[in-house]
């Protein structure tokens, strides 16, 4: 049952058929009228990340910028005469840039299929049940001002500054520079492929929750394109219904952003999706970030979950899966900021618990080298072996819908076991020297009882395992991030306050 009509179909026709009416003469047009002084440097290192591409629109990143990407793509990953998958979400420049993109790959001689509107995680599943290298255009939970590019090898392998990304970025600048792009012997051809529908059923190959007791569920996709997934997995907009009241809030697809930020990390951004819980009595709720690949949890009482919290309970179910099928003593990978509760889970249902630094593209490596059946990040990212050890906001959704719906306690007891620490939350400073801020922590904590380690960031544990905090430069944001947690919350906010003034001093 659905509080509200939605039909993704209609919209998704209407922005392939708008896609194709442009013309690559247009599209130049376009490109020729950029004038910023920062495109004319050609110096992308602005926007080009440790694990994707993100900029300001108009500045860091343009259609003629996205057109050479698009070109460098296909030549560093050796594209030519194969196909490229390209997509978008809902913000308003995704539509211009994956034409650039398109036109740049098929310049350099592979074939594109635009994908038109998809959430990232149906990238991953288009590349992986496709084999095809692909990009969609997303800046995720960044704001509207922003767009980039996340990209995909064939399979769904993940690119990062250590596997492509730096050798594509230095191909576009040279492109840029040269002021044009060499055409291939045969240019490629570009075409449509919906996959919404095939992405919905697969995932549904995946958890089966049609036996699940009947639940009352609130999902807030905050204008971002769960207004679109949402209806095609766990609705009846492409497939038989499930045993779920979906109550939708802000499904409309707006990458202005109208209603909250599109990032559930910050606790503002879930005021109103626990007053919808609670105000409709459900049994659980919902939020996903913009580009749909990240899922935070609300219990019936407005409380959140945990990540770490769902990364122990998805990786109870995936161990106890791949033991049913055979596997002896299935990995699950966790980044070093989620709760040290996941590895002590892992161990006590006889898993193996493999800890790695923070990031898509690193988590996804140790996946496939590790043969991990689940990871899970404090930000809400999951990965998943069967989904090409790529992360997937939704199957995580799915995973926690059964495990609530096999049962008949609520929300909040069920996810208690899962959380027997009490933990800070990522908090960010903004600050100009992060390397001495580390530093003036570093040397506070000195001759204390304390063992430090540098996997990412700098992370101080307590020897008698009272509490742990680490302290990370972000990749993406000029922020130095602390993220702490103790056996109580007395120490962890002593720990907390003590790192922060630091931080700050």
């Amino acid at each position: 049952m659905w509080t509200a009509d939605f039909k993704p179909g209609h919209a998704r026709r209407a922005r392939v058929t708008q896609l194709l009416l442009h013309s690559r003469a247009v599209l130049h047009r376009k490109m020729e009228c950029v004038t910023s002084d920062q495109t004319k440097t050609f110096d992308l290192s602005a926007s080009f990340k440790a694990y994707d591409v993100r900029g300001i629109v108009g500045e860091s990143i343009t259609a003629e910028i996205v057109e050479a990407v698009g070109a460098a793509f296909v030549d560093v990953l050796k594209l030519e005469g194969q196909t490229v998958l390209v997509g978008g979400d809902m913000r308003p420049s995704s539509p211009e840039f994956s034409k650039a993109f398109a036109n740049g790959a098929a310049t350099r001689g592979a074939n594109v299929q635009l994908l038109d509107l998809i959430s990232t995680d149906e990238l991953y599943y288009a590349c992986g049940a496709l084999n095809a290298a692909g990009a969609t255009f997303t800046a995720s939970h960044n704001p509207a001002a922003y767009n980039g590019i996340k990209m995909s090898k064939a399979g769904a392998q993940p690119i990062s500054s250590e596997s492509g990304l730096k050798e594509i970025q230095a191909r576009a600048e040279d492109y840029l520079h040269a002021g044009s792009i060499p055409a291939a012997a045969t240019r490629g051809l570009i075409g449509v492929h919906d996959v919404l529908k095939d992405y919905a059923e697969y995932l549904r190959t995946l958890v089966d929750l049609k036996g699940s007791r009947p639940l009352k569920v609130v999902v807030d996709a905050g204008n971002g394109m769960a207004g679109l997934t949402t209806p095609a997995v766990l609705g009846d907009a492409l497939l038989p219904k499930l045993p779920f009241d979906i109550i939708p809030l802000y499904f409309e697809l707006d990458g202005s952003f109208p209603n909250h930020p599109a990032n559930p990390l910050e606790p503002e951004n879930l005021l109103d999706l626990q007053a919808a819980v609670v105000e409709h009595g459900a049994d659980i709720g919902l939020a996903f970030d913009g580009d749909a690949d990240r899922c935070f949890v609300i219990d019936e009482k407005g409380n959140p979950v945990s990540p770490s919290a769902i990364t122990g309970m998805v990786a109870r179910r995936e161990i106890a899966r791949a033991k049913a099928q055979g596997e002896e003593t299935p990995t699950i990978i966790h980044n070093l900021l989620t709760s040290k509760a996941v590895p002590e889970l892992v161990a006590h249902d006889g898993g193996r618990a493999v800890r790695t630094r923070v990031g898509h593209s690193f988590i996804k490596a140790v996946m496939a080298e590790e043969g991990a059946v689940f990871g899970g990040e404090h930000s809400a990212h999951f990965y998943f072996r069967d989904f090409w050890n790529a992360d997937t906001g939704m199957l995580a959704a799915m995973h926690v819908l059964a495990a609530l719906g096999e049962q008949d306690r609520p929300l909040s007891e069920l996810g208690h076991e899962y959380e027997p620490y009490v933990s800070s939350g990522e908090i960010n400073s903004e600050i100009d020297d992060k390397a001495g801020a580390v530093e003036r922590v570093r040397a506070d904590f000195a001759g204390e009882d304390v063992d430090v380690d540098l996997l990412d960031g700098s992370t101080f544990t307590a020897r008698d395992g009272s509490w742990w905090f680490n302290l990370r430069p972000s990749n993406t944001e000029p922020f130095l991030r602390l993220n702490a947690e103790a056996t109580d919350r007395p120490t962890m906010e002593r720990i907390r306050d003590r790192v922060l003034a630091l931080v700050n001093g």
